[in-house]
C-alpha cells in the first residue's frame, strides 16, 4: 500500500486543480477565481484567474480577525547591535498599516513599483508587506550592492520610490548605504519621486531636499492604510537575479498562487504549526528572505525570527544555538555554507552543550549541495532530523524535499529526498529524451509549473521563454544536473555549467566535491573543471582545512587526489588540489565555481555583483599560480 507521501503526490499529478483549491480554500479571498488554472495561452500558465485578495491581509490581518492579534509574529535578533525586540500580530499590521499610508500620502498605489534597499530590520519586512498593503509591486535588492547594479534595477523596475536604510552592519564595520543609493540614482536614467530613508544611529545618511523624506518622522504622521484587493494574477514582487550577459532577470511573483503554495508548504514540507517559532537564517534580499522569513511564516500564523548576524563571529560559533534556544525555535533553514562555518570553528561542537535545544525539532538545509559531511555532523550534533531540501529563485518554494508534515522518509544522503507534491520533475539527456533510472541528465519540471513559481519575468516574456523553456519545449529548464534512482529518489550533482567533460567522459564536480568533503581535516571545499590539452578538462579541487590541523597541507592534498581516485575512480583523472584560506562565495553563501574557473583558465570574468568579498579572488589566484593556473599567456 502506498505511503502517506505517495498518495498526496498522486492526488496533486491526477487532478492539479482540485488539489490546490482545497489548499486556497484555507485562505481569505475577497473574490473567488473564475478558474483555478488558466492554460489557454501556453507556456502562460496563470493560477486562481479571476480572484481578488490581498497577501498583505492573509499575513496579517486574517489572523487578528480570527482573535490571534497578541501572538508574537516577527522577532528582531541582531547579535551585531545588541538588540532584540517582538511585535505581536496586531503590532506589526498598525506598524505596516501606518507605513502603507506615508507611502500612499506621497502617491504609492496599485501596481506601482517601490525598491527597497534595506538592512537585516524589522522595517525592512514592514516594507515589503506595506507594498503588498497597497497592492503595489516591490524589488527588494540586497542592501549594499553596487551602485551599477543598483542602478540596473531602478531603470528596469522604474519605481515611484525606494525606501533605504542609512546604513547595514557587518561584525567590526558599518556598510554606508545612503551614498551608494545617491550615486545608483545619479547613474539610473529612471529617477524615482521619493526616497524614504530608515536613518539608523551608527551612520545618518544626507538628505536630498525634495526627494528623501525621514522614515520615522512620515510613518508618526500617516493614517493607517487598508488593504487594496489585487487580482490573484497581479505581481506581489519582482526579484532580480543574475542573468548570463550581466543583466539581471526579474523574477516575477504573483499575489494568489503565492500564498497558496506557500502556506501549504509551511505545513507539509516544513511540519510547521500556527504558533510555532521558524527561523530562516538568510537576508530579506535573496528568494529566501522572501519566502521564509517574511511571507510564509506569516501567513501560516507562525512567529518567524530576523537575525542581524553571522553564523560564526557574533560573537562566536555558538550564535544559532543561543538564538534558538533564547526564541524557541522549532525548526531552522539555513545554508550549507552556514553549518561548514560553524563546523570549522567547533569541530567538536563543544559550544552546542551550552544551549538547551529541547524545543529545537528540524534542521532544513538549502541554496547549495548538503555534503553528506556536513549533514551527519549536524546530525551527530544535533540528534534531530536534517532535511536537505532543493527549489530556486524562480520557483519561489521547495521541488524536493523530505516532507515533514506529510512522512518522514528514509534519508538518502547527497539527495534532498522525493519531489514535492505538485511538480512533475524529470530527468533528460540533451536531445529532450528521457534517461535511464540512476543516469545523470538535465533536471526538468514538465509546464505547467504549480502556483507560486514564476509566470514569466518582469516586461520581459521572451527572456522566459529563451532562459527557461526554449531548451526542453514543454518543461522548466532548472539549469542543475542529477540523477533520479531506483527508489524515486533526486538527486542534485551539479548545475549543468558544473558537468566537466574529460576526454569525452561526462562527470560531476559535485561528486568530487562529496568525497573531499568527507576527509577528516576539511571543512569546505570546491571542485570546478579547468582547461586541458589533451583532455579537454580536468577537475581542480579547492580546500578549506578546519581550525587547528597542522599537519602539512601537502600531505592533506595527497590523500585527497587518492581518494577520488579510490571512490570515484581514475576516469574522474583528479589529480590537483589546492589549500586556500576561504572560498569566494556570494552573500547568501554560494560558492562562485564559475569565476574560480575563469581565473585558473586566466580569462577575463566580470566581478560579480553579489560577491561577499572581492579580496578572495586575489587570494585565489595567488594560490593557483604556484600550480601553473591563472597566469596569462
Amino acid at each position: 500500500m502506498a505511503g502517506r507521501y505517495q498518495q498526496v503526490y498522486d492526488a496533486a499529478m491526477a487532478d492539479p486543480e482540485a488539489f490546490w483549491a482545497e489548499a486556497a480554500a484555507e485562505l481569505h479571498w475577497d473574490k473567488p477565481w473564475q478558474q483555478v488554472l488558466d492554460a489557454s495561452n501556453p507556456p502562460f500558465y496563470r493560477w486562481f484567474v479571476g480572484a481578488e485578495t490581498n497577501t498583505c491581509y492573509n499575513a496579517l490581518d486574517r489572523h487578528i480577525a480570527a482573535g490571534h492579534g497578541d501572538r508574537v509574529a516577527l522577532i528582531y535578533d541582531s547579535p551585531v547591535t545588541g538588540t532584540v525586540r517582538s511585535f505581536t500580530t496586531l503590532e506589526l499590521r498598525d506598524r505596516v498599516a501606518k507605513l502603507a499610508g506615508a507611502m500612499k500620502a506621497h502617491g504609492v498605489t496599485r501596481g506601482d513599483r517601490v525598491i527597497i534597499y534595506m538592512a537585516m530590520t524589522p522595517e525592512a519586512a514592514m516594507a515589503m508587506l506595506a507594498c503588498a498593503r497597497l497592492g503595489a509591486i516591490h524589488s527588494v535588492v540586497f542592501g549594499g550592492f553596487a551602485p551599477r547594479e543598483l542602478a540596473t534595477r531602478i531603470d528596469d523596475a522604474r519605481p515611484v520610490m525606494i525606501i533605504a536604510s542609512s546604513c547595514g552592519l557587518e561584525p567590526g564595520r558599518v556598510v554606508e548605504y545612503k551614498p551608494l543609493l545617491d550615486q545608483a540614482i545619479e547613474i539610473a536614467a529612471h529617477k524615482p519621486k521619493h526616497c524614504l530613508i530608515f536613518q539608523r544611529p551608527m551612520y545618518e545618511g544626507p538628505m536630498q531636499a525634495g526627494r528623501d523624506l525621514d522614515f520615522d518622522a512620515e510613518v508618526a504622521a500617516a493614517a493607517a492604510a487598508d488593504c487594496v484587493p489585487v487580482a490573484a494574477t497581479d505581481p506581489l514582487y519582482v526579484l532580480y537575479t543574475s542573468g548570463t550577459t550581466g543583466v539581471p532577470k526579474g523574477v516575477v511573483r504573483d499575489n494568489g498562487g503565492h500564498m497558496v503554495a506557500l502556506n501549504w508548504s509551511m505545513r507539509n514540507i516544513y511540519g510547521m504549526k500556527p504558533g510555532d517559532v521558524f527561523w530562516a537564517a538568510s537576508d530579506v534580499g535573496w528568494v529566501v528572505g522572501h519566502s521564509y522569513i517574511v511571507y510564509a511564516p506569516l501567513i501560516h500564523g507562525c512567529t518567524s525570527v530576523l537575525y542581524e548576524g553571522k553564523p560564526v563571529g557574533t560573537p562566536d560559533a555558538g550564535a544559532y544555538w543561543r538564538v534558538i534556544q533564547q526564541h524557541r525555535v522549532a525548526a531552522l533553514f539555513t545554508a550549507p555554507t552556514a553549518f561548514r562555518a560553524i563546523k570549522k570553528e567547533d569541530p567538536k561542537a563543544e559550544l552546542l552543550k551550552q544551549y538547551d535545544l529541547s524545543q529545537f525539532r528540524t534542521l532544513f538545509l538549502a541554496g547549495e549541495r548538503a555534503d553528506p559531511d556536513t549533514v551527519h555532523w549536524a546530525e551527530d550534533s544535533l540528534h534531530r532530523p536534517v532535511i536537505d531540501h532543493w527549489w530556486q529563485t524562480e520557483t519561489g518554494w521547495p521541488m524536493a524535499a523530505n516532507c515533514m508534515g506529510i512522512e518522514v522518509l528514509p534519508v538518502k544522503y547527497g539527495s534532498p529526498t522525493k519531489v514535492v507534491p505538485g511538480y512533475d520533475v524529470q530527468v533528460l539527456d540533451d536531445d529532450g529524451q528521457a534517461v535511464k533510472v540512476g543516469d545523470i541528465g538535465n533536471i526538468v519540471v514538465k509546464l505547467p509549473l504549480p502556483p507560486g513559481t514564476l509566470p514569466t519575468l518582469w516586461h520581459n516574456d521572451e527572456g522566459f521563454r529563451k532562459s527557461y523553456l526554449a531548451r526542453f519545449p514543454g518543461y522548466y529548464n532548472t539549469g542543475d544536473a542529477g540523477f533520479i534512482d531506483e527508489d524515486g529518489y533526486l538527486f542534485i550533482m551539479s548545475r549543468t555549467d558544473d558537468i566537466i567533460n574529460v576526454a569525452g567522459h561526462r562527470l560531476s564536480t559535485g561528486g568530487m566535491e562529496e568525497v573531499l568533503s568527507a576527509h577528516p581535516d576539511v571543512a569546505e571545499c570546491a571542485v570546478v573543471g579547468v582547461a586541458d590539452a589533451l583532455k579537454g578538462q580536468v577537475p581542480l579541487g579547492f580546500v578549506v582545512l578546519k581550525s587547528g590541523v597542522s599537519r602539512a597541507e601537502d600531505q592533506i592534498t595527497r590523500e585527497l587526489v587518492l581518494l577520488v581516485r579510490e571512490k570515484i575512480g581514475p576516469v574522474a583523472a583528479f589529480k590537483q588540489a589546492v589549500v586556500v584560506k576561504r572560498l569566494p562565495k556570494t552573500r547568501s553563501g554560494k560558492i562562485l565555481r564559475g569565476t574560480m574557473q575563469k581565473i585558473a583558465d586566466a580569462q577575463d570574468y566580470r566581478l560579480p555583483a553579489t560577491i561577499d568579498d572581492p579580496a578572495i579572488l586575489g587570494e585565489i589566484k595567488d594560490a593557483l599560480q604556484p600550480l601553473g593556473y591563472a597566469r596569462q599567456p
